[in-house]
């Protein structure tokens, strides 16, 4: 029998090795960063601030923003350091960490998104009762039920990823702990794990998806029923967004995780899901925000008070 070394550092190999290249891409992340944090907390500081955006549909849309702000927090500072760094390496428990908080944070995403399109459909199809249909005793539940799903989720893969033995390599062709990646370089037989991400991955994916869709259909027929012209236009161009920013999201998930082990390229991926992990948390602000009236005049009131 060969002896085998376990890995306890994890090296991940980044876009470039180019000192120009790499210092070029620190600068860009670094400004999609601090805007992805200012956009978000500031419009969780916002929500709790105003006492007009006091209700489930922008409650909804501050936790969509704290956990854009966490989901990119885990990724982005650790991949600035390693543009500039000499030591590029994540420890094992690091690593296991970084994995099970993305997987949290982007599953609890995925189920909250859900949550909010049941919530547009309320609130569009039957705007009388609203508040009575997401009082805190549904909405509050909602939230918490996401959380749990996404801890749950995670907690299953990195449990089944970190079981595995790692003695082949240490460098991933990524540039953060994700799961292909580590499946890729495991030395172990990572059959159970593949089939895991696929089927749990796409359970979660065909459930949300469908509340999505059922609801948007729904709020369809009630847009129909609009007899105004401008109403109707209205709520169609926000929900549109909406549902443009869902997709967006739901798509590069499934391209990522709900597929075959043999199509995974791992250099694709990386570009994938840095648009994921990075670029979507800085566009949901203002895909979700930005063109809701309330918001904006609750930012100018601020601007006005400073």
């Amino acid at each position: 029998m060969k002896n085998i070394t376990e890995v306890t550092t994890f090296v991940p190999k980044g876009f470039t090795d180019k000192p120009e290249l790499q210092i070029a891409l620190f600068f860009l992340f670094l400004t999609i960063y601090l805007f992805t944090l200012m956009g978000n907390l500031g419009l969780v500081v916002l929500v709790f601030r105003d006492s007009r955006l006091h209700n489930p549909t922008y409650y909804f849309l501050s936790v969509l923003s704290f956990l854009d702000a966490c989901y990119s927090s885990v990724v982005t500072p650790k991949m600035l350091v390693t543009f500039l760094a000499e030591d590029k390496g994540i420890s094992y428990l690091g690593c296991a960490a970084q994995m099970l908080l993305l997987v949290t944070f982007g599953t609890t995403e995925i189920f909250l998104l859900a949550a909010m399109a049941y919530d547009r459909y309320v609130a569009i199809y039957n705007p009388l009762l609203y508040s009575v249909s997401m009082s805190p005793r549904v909405y509050v539940p909602l939230i918490v039920a996401s959380y749990v799903g996404g801890i749950l989720h995670a907690s299953v893969h990195t449990v089944a990823t970190f079981g595995l033995s790692f003695c082949a390599s240490s460098e991933i062709r990524h540039v953060f702990c994700d799961i292909p990646p580590l499946l890729a370089i495991s030395c172990s037989d990572t059959h159970t794990n593949q089939q895991l991400l696929f089927y749990f991955m796409g359970a979660v994916e065909i459930v949300t998806i469908l509340i999505v869709l059922i609801s948007y259909g729904f709020i369809v027929l009630a847009i129909l029923n609009i007899h105004s012209a401008e109403g109707r236009w209205k709520v169609f161009s926000t929900c549109g967004f909406h549902l443009t920013g869902v997709s967006i999201f739901h798509g590069t998930v499934l391209f990522m995780y709900v597929r075959p082990s043999s199509s995974y390229a791992l250099d694709h991926d990386m570009i994938v899901s840095i648009f994921y992990m990075i670029v979507i948390p800085m566009l949901n602000p203002i895909i979700y925000s930005l063109r809701n009236k309330d918001v904006k005049e609750a930012m100018q009131k601020v601007f006005r008070k400073n």
